[in-house]
């Protein structure tokens, strides 16, 4: 299944340059393993090293975050809009 993934400005040097890509898979774990192999380094951007999304990373399928979901387990049907979103803090 295609989807787009929203690419946010801190990870686009991984797609050169695009705010969007194009990516296939059926779930979220799957979608991140085909961005992985088109844009090399850009999973561990958003996995940690235990293959969770890192905690300051929230992802969202549609417009719900995939921590309320199934997590990576998350179904991406045909079309689904995916966004990856760096967390913003700061005091």
């Amino acid at each position: 299944m295609s989807v787009s993934v929203r690419i946010p400005t801190i990870l686009r040097n991984y797609t050169d340059g695009a705010s969007e890509v194009t990516a296939e898979g059926t779930t979220l774990g799957e979608v991140l393993d085909d961005l992985e192999s088109n844009h090399s380094g850009i999973k561990a951007r958003v996995l940690d090293d235990g293959g969770e999304i890192r905690r300051f990373v929230n992802v969202y399928v549609g417009n719900d975050d995939v921590r309320f979901l199934d997590g990576l387990g998350s179904a991406t049907p045909e079309g689904t809009q995916i966004s990856i979103i760096p967390a913003v803090a700061g005091g």
